[in-house]
Parts: structure tokens; C-alpha cells; sequence
């Protein structure tokens, strides 16, 4: 289905999400007018941009000046004149049923009779409020997260009217101004991403409430034993332990009493000084210390981890099996909007299904509390013996390997097979999952269709950034070493490799890319080691490999000290091929990816060979190698058609044989 065109988007509200909402649109390249209801408001988020758009400005974030950005915002208190000729509306007021059923009412009357009117609500029924039109198919939630210039997720909610065109539309509308959509197909009450994530921090306070677990504990365990970025106690005070409550309540759902009792204090956590932790003096009772989340590695031993997992998991069960959103969905949503290192299905099925539902089988029993009752679509995998990764089936297929969900790979008419990492939220940091998905791409990959392979990072601000250290304490040492194997794999690789680099190219990033063929970057790239601040070494052959491009003593110079060292000088010592500027990038690595594909085949293949087994053997059996490799080609059909081709000053077409 063809979707629609929006150019021309009207923000009503600029508050912290509205504003911020307005400005990603104005970098995505709309013409914006942000409205509020009075004067001061609208200038007050117009200066927050302003502000906001500055630092982006400063650090190389936006590829305009801020004022050219700001060019294309316009601001009011006038609804219709803010809604006037537009495409798009997307309202940013309170969380308020009453307050948005009557704003999107004077929309219906005011705004277009053919424009999308969008609601970035977090829980409310994008139903009810579409009810008050006469337009219910043309309303749509489009929630995004806080803030929403740093926060690349945005849920695209279907009311129970909300036509196919229309989410459409929106979906492909986020994508266009550099946000990743995933699609909430059923208007259930907080929607992917709060329904995941809130169980982390409610069961916490359920243990805290019923049994006195220790809170330092279970904070401990959860990032430390579990890889997560903050603990359930530490996340509830970020993000106000009164957020979770009002929401429960409002959602007709049973609240732990240790929230009832924090919010009926005034404790809701770090903005307000006090939470489950002290942050303000003025918030600590006498002689108490303000110690903030002062959690410790090995406090978390003994705490009940499965329990709080078992919660999310069987959130997210309810959700696929009421066809709310796709496993994959739900997984981006909990990466992106809720900060996980992976997706709340796939550690689903590495934990087993089987262990997950045993646990809430036996809470439930113990307890009688419903939220423990196993989903009907979790109870229906299990049943079926679709218990995960081992058993070869869960929410994932694993039969031929498993989905790639941090690599996007195809391969053009050209032959060039262009991989491209996938975890923009954590700079394209490298995870187990991340490496295997690369080295099975690579395993999996037919030299004899794969003219070229070109790797590069998703967004404008990494290649990748190394290894992500929140995987480090829960990973197995095995787990850390094989990034060696993958990137012995890529070096071994048949075909031509280059590294498309922009942004920072630290640690196993600057590894992968050094096993890599050929690297060219933007003047702005960043290369460096910095595995030396951690205690450790480059695992992923950066000594042997950095060495061989550069000598010793600056390679020692790059491990030893955790330097970084720009493109140029990345350029000058020869560890990249080129650093050429952002406007020349892209041609200037087609370039390469031509030279390649036209090459011969077969030619590229025995180099390749050579050069790479060379370099570890003695000069004499390094050119005897050579003589070999060019004893072979003469008499191949590409020499013959090169040759016939420089005779007649043409252009060669080899065909591989």
C-alpha cells in the first residue's frame, strides 16, 4: 500500500516532550510550528531547542547549523493557525483523558481534512481519544521516548480504528526523520516497551514488600549477574517510583504496598532526593549518609534473578500471543526504549521457556497472585516442546541458526554483500549474539555470489565502539575469546573485505576493521585500543594484526597507552587506506566497491592468499608462494580476457573462471 507524503507536522504542547519532538522533526527536515497555550511556554521550548540544537551542532551530531534548523520551526498559541495546511499533527499534552479527547476534538474541526492526527501518549487509549473525531481511522499513536532526540525508539500504536494506511505512514514517517518504529497492532494499556519493562522494577518492590530482600542485592544481581544497564531499585528511583504507581493505579492494577508507601512520603526517587536510595542531604533523615545506588559486584549473590525475568518474559508472552507486536518487535522496543542489552524474547529462549514457566507455575501456586498465571501463549509453546534456543524453537526459529537481530545483511545485483551493525544504542558495541550473527553471516556467505563484502555501522556516530562492557560480567572467558575466531574468519574470507568507517572505531571494532582488507573512514572517524584501561588486551588479534601495518613501536604506543588517534593520523601510519570528508564518503568507498567488482575473481582470491600466508612465512617461501599463485593464473580464462581486453583498449569483463 502506498503511503503518504509528510512534510508540513504541527506539535501541540512544548514541554520536554514536545519540543524535543518538534526538533527531531525539524533535523528530519519538516517544516515544524510548535504550539502551546501560552506564550511563555512556546518560547520556552523554542529556546530548549535552541540549546538543544547548539550542543548538536557542536559536537558534529547535525549536519546543519542550528539556525538553519531552527529556519524550518515556526511557533504559536493559535491551534488553527499551528494546524493549518499541515500533514501531520502530533500531540504532546498531559496524560490526561478528558484534556487530549478535547484537544484531538478541536483538531477534527480545525486541522485538514486529510491529515494524520497522532497522539504521544505512553498509556492512554489512542481509541477512546480517536473517539472524539469524526476521523477515528486517521488517528494513531506515535510515542516517543525520553528524550526524544537521544531516544531512537518510537512505538506506532493502532486504536481499534486506526487504519492499515495510516500506521503505515507514520511508521514510515518515523524511519524518515531517523527513528526506529515498531509497530503496536492493539491498543492495550502501556502499550510494548512499559508493559516489558515496568515488571522489573513491580516485582523488585513485590520481594521488597512481602519478603525484605535487600535492595543493594538485587540490584547487584540484576546488572552484575544479568548483564542489565541499572538495577530494578536504581531504574525506579531514575525514573520516578510515582510513574509506576499512578500508572498501576490508573490501570485498575494491585500496586506493591512499598510504592504506596514511597509515594505517599513524597520519596520518588532520585528527583526528589530520596527514593529506595539517598541522593540529598536535605532528603536523608539525621546521620543518615547520601550514598546514592552504591551497589558493589558480589552483593547480588543469592538473589532470585529468574523471578523478575520470569515477570518481563511472561509480559512479553501476552503480547505475541494477543498479536499485539512480533517477538521482534517487542525485542528493538526493549533494546531501544527501555535500555536492555538484548531483547526480552531472546533472553527468553536462552533462559528456556520450560525453566520460565516452571517458575511461574510454582509463584503462582504459592502466592495465588494472577500476575504469576503462565500466558496461554507461553503455556502453548511449551506444550509444543518450543522451549528456546536448545530445543531449536521458542519465540525465535533456530533451525537454520537463528534470526539476525543485530546485522542487516543483502547482497546487491552487483554481487557486494554489505553487512551493516545494528545496535545504534550502544554504539555498535559487539555482544556475543552480535559476533556469532557475523560470523555465521560470513560462514554462510557463497564466495561463488559474493563479489565484495562491505561493512559499516547504522547511524552517524559509530563503526563500533568495541566490545560492550556490560556484557563482560556475566560473559564466560570462551565467550570473550571468540571474537579472535570471528575475525580470523573475515581475514580468511575469499573475497574482498572493506571497512566503511565514520564515527569511533575503538577496541573489537578497530579489530574487526584491521581484519578487514581495506579500510577507508570520514575525516571525523576516531581508531583506537583502549582495552589497556580495562585491565586487559586487544582478544581479537589487534596486537598481531596492528603490528604487522604499523611496526612495533607504534603499535605499542596505540595498546599500551588506550590512545585514540584521528583518521589523518590513522592515514599517515597506514592503518587505513583513506580519510576523505563526510561529503565524499560515500562515492569515494563505491570507488573501491567498483574497483573490486570488476576485478577478476579468481586473481583477488589468490592475492588475497598470498599476501595474507606470506606475511608469516620466510621471504623465500613467501615469493615462492607468489610464483606459485602466478603460475596459476596464466593460465586462467580472466588472464586471457585481460589480455585481450588491454590489447584492444576495452574494459575487461571477468567472469570468474
Amino acid at each position: 500500500m502506498a503511503t503518504e507524503t509528510i512534510d508540513t507536522v504541527a506539535v501541540l504542547g512544548a514541554g520536554s516532550m514536545g519540543h524535543g519532538i518538534a526538533e527531531v522533526f525539524a533535523i528530519g527536515g519538516c517544516d515544524v510550528r510548535l504550539r502551546d497555550v501560552e506564550e511563555e511556554l512556546v518560547d520556552d521550548g523554542y529556546e530548549q531547542m535552541r540549546w538543544s540544537l547548539e550542543k548538536l551542532a557542536e559536537k558534529g551530531l547535525i549536519d546543519e547549523s542550528a539556525e538553519t534548523v531552527l529556519d524550518r520551526v515556526s511557533t504559536t498559541t493559535d491551534v488553527g493557525e499551528a494546524v493549518r495546511d499541515v500533514d501531520l499533527v502530533v500531540e504532546a499534552a498531559p496524560e490526561n483523558m478528558d484534556l487530549k479527547r478535547d484537544i484531538f476534538g478541536e483538531l477534527d474541526e480545525l486541522a485538514p481534512a486529510d491529515a494524520i492526527l497522532a497522539s504521544n501518549t505512553s498509556s492512554l487509549s489512542v481509541t477512546e481519544i480517536s473517539e472524539a473525531t469524526d476521523r477515528p481511522e486517521r488517528v494513531v499513536g506515535m510515542h516517543f521516548f525520553n528524550p526524544p532526540v537521544k531516544m531512537d525508539l518510537v512505538e506506532v500504536v493502532y486504536g481499534d480504528h486506526t487504519s492499515d494506511e495510516t500506521a503505515e505512514t507514520v511508521h514510515e514517517f518515523a524511519e524518515s526523520v531517523g527513528k526506529t518504529p515498531i509497530y503496536v497492532r492493539k491498543d492495550v494499556n502501556g502499550f510494548v516497551v512499559n508493559n516489558v519493562l515496568v515488571p522489573f522494577m513491580e516485582e523488585a518492590a513485590w520481594m521488597l514488600s512481602t519478603e525484605d530482600v535487600d535492595i543493594r542485592a538485587a540490584d547487584a544481581a540484576m546488572v552484575f549477574r544479568r548483564g542489565y544497564p541499572m538495577g530494578p531499585f536504581e531504574l525506579a528511583d531514575y525514573t520516578g517510583i510515582d510513574i509506576g504507581y499512578h500508572a498501576r493505579k490508573e490501570a485498575g492494577r494491585e500496586v506493591p504496598p512499598v510504592w504506596e508507601e514511597k509515594v505517599s512520603a513524597g520519596h520518588n526517587g532520585k528527583k526528589s532526593g530520596r527514593g529506595y536510595y539517598v541522593y540529598d542531604e536535605d532528603a536523608a533523615d539525621d546521620g543518615e549518609a547520601v550514598t546514592g545506588a552504591d551497589y558493589e559486584h558480589g552483593q547480588g549473590e543469592g538473589f532470585d534473578t529468574l523471578r523478575i525475568e520470569a515477570r518481563m518474559i511472561n509480559e512479553a508472552a501476552k503480547l505475541v500471543g494477543n498479536d499485539v507486536a512480533k517477538p521482534e518487535a517487542i525485542d528493538v522496543g526493549m533494546r531501544l526504549g527501555g535500555g536492555l542489552p538484548e531483547g526480552t524474547c531472546r533472553t527468553a529462549d536462552k533462559l528456556g521457556l520450560d525453566v520460565v514457566h516452571e517458575k511461574l507455575v510454582d509463584l503462582h501456586e504459592e502466592t495465588g497472585a494472577d500476575r504469576y498465571e503462565p500466558a496461554e501463549y507461553l503455556e502453548e509453546l511449551v506444550e509444543a516442546g518450543h522451549t528456546g534456543e536448545k530445543a531449536g524453537q521458542g519465540f525465535y526459529d533456530y533451525s537454520h541458526g537463528g534470526p539476525y537481530h543485530y546485522v542487516d545483511h543483502a547482497v546487491d545485483d552487483d554481487g557486494v554483500l554489505r553487512v551493516t551493525f545494528q545496535r545504534t544504542e550502544r554504539l555498535n558495541s559487539f555482544n556475543a549474539d552480535m559476533l556469532d550473527e557475523i560470523h555465521r553471516l560470513l560462514r554462510e556467505a557463497d564466495p561463488e555470489e559474493v563479489a565484495c563484502v562491505v561493512f559499516e555501522g547504522a547511524g552517524d556516530r559509530a563503526f563500533s565502539a568495541g566490545a560492550d562492557l556490560t556484557a563482560f560480567p556475566t560473559a564466560e572467558p570462551k565467550d570473550m575469546m571468540d571474537a579472535d575466531e570471528v575475525f580470523e574468519t573475515l581475514y580468511e574470507f575469499e573475497r574482498p573485505t572493506i571497512a566503511k568507517i565514520d564515527g569511533y572505531c575503538l577496541g573489537a571494532g578497530f579489530e574487526l576493521a584491521l581484519a578487514c582488507d581495506m579500510r577507508v573512514a570520514t575525516e571525523d572517524a576516531t581508531f583506537g585500543t583502549p582495552e589497556i584501561d580495562l585491565g586487559v588486551i586487544p582478544g581479537g588479534g589487534g596486537t598481531q594484526r596492528l603490528v604487522r601495518l604499523v611496526g612495533e613501536v607504534r603499535t605499542k604506543e596505540l595498546i599500551l597507552r588506550g590512545d585514540h588517534v584521528d583518521a589523518e593520523t590513522a592515514a599517515d601510519w597506514g592503518i587505513i587506506n583513506r580519510a576523505v570528508p563526510e561529503e565524499e564518503f560515500e562515492a569515494t568507498v563505491e570507488e573501491y566497491v567498483s574497483d573490486l567488482v570488476n576485478g577478476p575473481p579468481v586473481a583477488q582470491k589468490v592475492a588475497k592468499k598470498v599476501i595474507n600466508e606470506g606475511q608469516d612465512a620466510s621471504l623465500d617461501a613467501a615469493l615462492s608462494m607468489e610464483s606459485q599463485g602466478f603460475g596459476v593464473l596464466v593460465s586462467t580464462d580472466d588472464m586471457l580476457e585481460g589480455v585481450s581486453a588491454f590489447k584492444n583498449d576495452r574494459e575487461p569483463e571477468f567472469e570468474g573462471r
